[in-house]
């Protein structure tokens, strides 16, 4: 294919499966490949972003770093979409609470994915385009959590470009909405997958709440969010 390796991904035409999961930080990548993949080979270490293919019941899953914020996320799920022929991309990652209904290390799944980001104004569409999940996916992954017996709560997020917000009311006026929690990268993986046809999901594991400060370790982040990997894991094998 004369689009890859692309100047951010050095892989080859069929070392990526076609469901990725995409943790923002690369270390979780490699924490998930060394974890539950079966013979795991890096496919990614271009700008320390890994990335690695392998087997997870028998079936052919990949999983890759997408970096901090809508800019990074979007350069990688383009590319995987679009240059790798990857159909499914279910990000997991952490998220900080606003509903007072949801709890440090519970799971939320992104039905859909406010932001306050730009990305969608290159689509020109004439109105405000909601970006949300694939129902196929977000079905599945409903159905793992409930299998392992986990309390997970559905419904919208945010996708923030700024992790220190100026606007000092901006929380609240997401929770009054319904919002339930913040992360950095969703929306515009979304809208990637929605441009290319293709399928998207976030599954994020609650690590501290806006309003109560309750909060996880950089180190718990990495390596405790387990019950989230493998909802992801699942949904990819279903």
């Amino acid at each position: 294919m004369a689009n890859i390796p692309t100047p951010h991904i050095n892989a080859k035409a069929g070392d990526i499966a076609e469901t990725v999961l995409m943790p923002g930080d690369p270390l979780r990548a490699k924490f998930i490949a060394e974890t539950y993949l079966e013979n795991a080979v890096c496919f990614n270490q271009v700008r320390n972003m890994l990335g690695y293919t392998g087997f997870y019941k028998g079936k052919k899953v990949s999983v890759m770093g997408s970096g901090m914020g809508i800019p990074s996320i979007g350069i990688y799920s383009f590319e995987l979409f679009n240059f790798y022929e990857v159909q499914n991309i279910i990000r997991i990652g952490s998220a900080g609470a606003l509903a007072d209904n949801v709890k440090v290390r519970d799971i939320v799944i992104a039905m859909g994915a406010s932001t306050n980001s730009n990305y969608a104004n290159q689509f020109r569409t004439p109105g405000t385009l909601a970006p949300v999940a694939d129902f196929g996916l977000l079905r599945k992954a409903v159905e793992a959590a409930e299998s392992k017996k986990l309390s997970v709560v559905v419904g919208n997020i945010l996708s923030s470009d700024t992790f220190y917000d100026d606007n000092t009311q901006a929380n609240d006026l997401w929770k009054r909405m319904g919002v339930l929690a913040i992360e950095m990268e969703s929306a515009a993986l979304y809208l990637n997958a929605a441009r290319a046809g293709k399928k998207a999901l976030g599954i994020f594991t609650i690590s501290d709440h806006i309003y109560t400060h309750e909060a996880l370790s950089a180190e718990e982040r990495q390596t405790s969010f387990t019950d989230m990997m493998e909802v992801a894991l699942e949904c990819a094998t279903r």
